[in-house]
């Protein structure tokens, strides 16, 4: 079952893409929490939604539904963080 709020985005086999790998690089430690250097795995699949894995003594797994943008307006800390694309 499905809540109402939640949005189904269905995969369009033919204009689909392959998921694409990332690594979320942190320049500048703003928090002062994770460090910097490469401080997460990530893909963003076929519809745009984003599953992030971070590193660490605490390893979670964030789901970004909203995509890449919204992951970077949380965790980008004004280009603190970037994305390094793994994958054309």
């Amino acid at each position: 079952m499905t809540s109402a709020s939640t949005t189904r985005r269905p995969l369009d086999t033919l204009t689909r893409q392959p998921p694409r790998r990332f690594h979320l690089v942190r320049h500048v430690d703003v928090s002062g929490v994770s460090g910097t250097g490469i401080v997460a795995e990530g893909v963003q699949w076929s519809d745009n939604t984003v599953t992030l894995r971070w590193g660490g003594p605490y390893p979670t797994t964030t789901v970004w539904q909203d995509g890449i943008t919204a992951l970077l307006t949380i965790h980008g800390h004004n280009g603190a963080t970037t994305i390094r694309w793994l994958d054309p």
